[in-house]
């Protein structure tokens, strides 16, 4: 189901629970309402439809990829660079890392880890970022 937008910057910036097998059908829909923005959206977290839990959706290298309670476990090469976000209004500056490594849980909930770079990485550090409560 398509989701509504969440623009609660007071929810936004609430640090979501640990998501569990219950929440498929979360990410069904965290999915289905970034395939509806992709115009102007590369990456969702489940707070941004309203749902507290870490749970993240984007576009890796085209095609869509879901983590559930993802974790960055490695950073190398800072840079500053902005970002716009579906939830909030304008572009800000934000602190990223060129490489990053992710522990995450996939939809059968087994744990994968795996190095990303470049434009998929900062996706998903915007969308760990909205898991831990971190408004750009």
């Amino acid at each position: 189901m398509i989701r509504d937008i969440c623009r609660d910057e007071s929810f936004l910036a609430q640090k979501s629970a640990p998501a569990t097998p219950a929440d498929l059908p979360v990410a069904e829909d965290l999915l289905e309402t970034l395939e509806h923005h992709q115009a102007g959206c590369v990456g969702m977290a489940a707070n941004m439809i309203g749902v507290n839990k870490r749970i993240i959706a984007f576009d890796n290298e085209g095609r869509y990829m879901v983590m559930f309670n993802p974790e960055i476990i490695q950073r190398t090469g800072p840079y500053q660079t902005e970002e716009g976000c579906l939830s909030l209004t304008g572009v800000r500056p934000a602190n990223r890392w060129k490489s990053i490594k992710v522990r995450w849980q996939n939809e059968k909930f087994q744990q994968r880890i795996k190095k990303f770079t470049g434009w998929t990485a900062q996706i998903i550090q915007h969308e760990i970022d909205h898991c831990d409560g971190i408004i750009i």
